[in-house]
């Protein structure tokens, strides 16, 4: 009977034990997958801060910025102002641009043309104006905008004179539909929800839409002034939750929570971290339910314990009991066992000896399999460092052309041609350096895939490369330039390397001709893009696919290695897309043809 009750009790503290054992074990789940998307989605917002954080500052140094503060009466230089804030709207993918003197009134904005035009509003009371006004320095605020109603990040930034004298300050609005685009969750986290709050608790991000616009502070005070004039018109209205309290093990950020929605209550772990810059707070609430699962998967996992231990028990009690049984039979077992263990003995030596050579068979395997991978690393690296030689050789050409061009404007006083001279050099510096970035992308893994860019931003690129070159001064190089976005799927930096070498072809093609042409012109196809480079130079000879050949070429040692069309393949290839060559049907000379898709091919 004392047996049976001593195996009740250990039972039932085992089950004990295992469900807070559980629930400790899944709160800590809980916990670390709401670190891992606070942490993720705080990256996200970090780099859009510091993606417009600049943009403002170099805004407030054009100079018509400053004309237009200070002849804010002469309607030419106000509608110059307003055309170059359009401009400005478009270059940074902003939603409003606009520029506010010293009073806070607005003379110029992007908008100035529609009936809701910032021109003629007074801004003075919002924060990022007054901050960037006693700060003299860059500013950031989020609010609802009182023309549209829509959310955006405001960066501002104060216009200053030559002497130090404020003028007033310019502004960009950013909308914050690009960071719920990029709050996507991953599929662990279906029952969770995030919203983000500011500093009073008001939520102004939210997974869920009817948690927008709620108060989520502790105490859930009555909203202040400051918060109905951020979100005019709103409810901010406080959300139904009951603290639980802190489970066992976490951490101080961590609470568990009850919301009340709709009449029914879910429980939730609440993990609020602050995000960068703002006084901004990420509340990530993950559904507790898994919890449940896990204690249960304890319970089961302390009751089986508790029964293959009471097995195991039960199977000692009646071995020790066998073995008094067995004890008069001890001299005919002790002979029996002598013998098989010099059985036994031999048995193990012979395996003893193959486990070592199955060993040393091992280790020579791994040796060669190392050898193996090292050579083949070897040989990558030495094509792709070939590959490097021929890609630098142009932007330290271009590098040489705006050095020679910087000492003669520098003898003659031209300090802001220098100047510009000297920011192309420093670009292209970092050109080179992306293009060592990309020798390590085929040394090692990729970084990351190909996505969505613009296909003009390449050509500009190579073109900057190419016309600072000395043998392009007397090239008619004509580029079609669309006017809307070409958005295709690849990589800028792969892409303007391709670009790069194509147009450099046709340079030196038609170079030293008579009425020497380049044309780049990108066409749309059904579902991809087409650029096509055209020389009038002599154009290919013989088999068109044999200069795309490792080390075919038909230039001097000085002009190239023979790699460029080859190394040019690869990546257009690596990218989904295709580049060929052929000679012209319409006139003399040759044209290459970069097609690449419109959107990642699916299988």
């Amino acid at each position: 009977m004392s047996y049976r009750i001593g195996a009740v009790v250990v039972f039932v503290a085992t089950l004990v034990v295992s469900w807070l054992l559980g629930g400790w074990v899944g709160y800590r789940q809980v916990e670390q997958e709401s670190l891992e998307e606070s942490f993720r989605y705080r990256q996200l917002v970090a780099n859009e801060l510091n993606r417009y954080l600049p943009v403002p500052e170099l805004m407030a140094e054009h100079p018509l910025l400053e004309r237009a503060l200070t002849e804010p009466g002469n309607p030419d230089v106000i509608l110059q102002a307003n055309e170059q804030m359009q401009r400005m709207a478009t270059i940074v993918g902003s939603s409003d641009v606009y520029l506010m003197d010293v009073n806070g009134l607005t003379i110029a904005a992007n908008n100035y043309q529609q009936a809701d035009s910032f021109v003629g509003s007074n801004y003075a009371f919002r924060p990022y104006f007054s901050e960037a006004v006693s700060n003299r320095d860059s500013a950031i605020y989020f609010a609802l905008g009182l023309m549209s109603g829509v959310r955006g990040l405001y960066f501002s930034h104060p216009v200053i004179d030559d002497a130090g004298r404020l003028l007033g300050v310019v502004a960009v609005k950013v909308l914050v539909h690009e960071l719920e685009s990029h709050w996507d969750r991953p599929a662990s986290l279906r029952e969770a929800e995030m919203v983000v709050l500011d500093d009073a608790g008001i939520s102004f991000l939210a997974s869920k839409p009817n948690w927008l616009y709620r108060n989520f502070s502790d105490q859930g005070l009555a909203p202040d002034a400051a918060s109905r004039q951020r979100y005019p018109d709103r409810d901010l209205s406080a959300i139904e939750f009951d603290s639980l309290g802190k489970p066992w093990g976490l951490s101080e950020n961590s609470t568990a929570i009850s919301i009340l929605e709709n009449g029914e209550a879910r429980e939730y772990l609440s993990v609020r971290t602050p995000l960068p810059r703002l006084d901004w707070n990420l509340q990530v609430m993950v559904s507790t339910r898994s919890v449940i699962w896990t204690r249960l998967g304890f319970l089961l996992g302390g009751a089986a314990l508790f029964f293959g231990g009471l097995l195991t028990w039960l199977y000692l009690r009646e071995r020790y009991r066998r073995e008094a049984e067995l004890a008069l039979r001890g001299e005919q077992l002790e002979r029996r066992v002598a013998e098989r263990t010099a059985d036994l003995e031999s048995s193990n030596s012979k395996l003893l000896e193959e486990i070592r050579e199955r060993e040393r068979t091992q280790t020579e395997l791994r040796e060669t399999q190392q050898e193996l991978i090292q050579a083949a690393k070897l040989a990558v690296l030495g094509q792709m460092s070939a590959g490097l030689n021929h890609e630098m050789n142009q932007p330290l050409t271009a590098i040489q052309t705006y050095a020679r061009n910087s000492r003669r404007f520098l003898e003659k006083g031209a300090e802001d041609t220098v100047d510009a001279n000297l920011s192309e050099i420093i670009a292209l510096c970092d050109k080179m350096a992306e293009l060592t970035r990309q020798f390590k992308v085929f040394a090692r893994k990729s970084e990351g895939p190909p996505a969505l860019v613009d296909f003009r931003q390449s050509v500009d690129a190579s073109l900057k490369i190419i016309v600072a070159q000395k043998t392009s001064a007397d090239i008619d190089i004509q580029w079609a330039r669309p006017e809307a976005p070409v958005m295709c799927h690849g990589d800028l930096i792969r892409i303007e390397q391709v670009m790069v070498n194509l147009i450099a072809n046709a340079v030196q093609a038609v170079e030293g001709g008579p009425n020497p042409q380049v044309r780049i012109d990108i066409e749309e196809k059904d579902d991809c893009w087409k650029c096509v480079v055209r020389d009038n130079g002599p154009g290919l000879q013989g088999n068109t696919e044999q200069i795309f050949e490792p080390f075919f070429t038909t230039k001097s040692v000085k002009q190239g290695l023979g790699l460029g069309l080859s190394i040019s393949r690869q990546i257009v290839d690596a990218l989904g897309g295709s580049l060929i060559g052929r000679n012209r049907k319409d006139g003399p000379g040759a044209e290459f043809v970069l097609t690449l898709t419109k959107r990642e091919a699916t299988e």
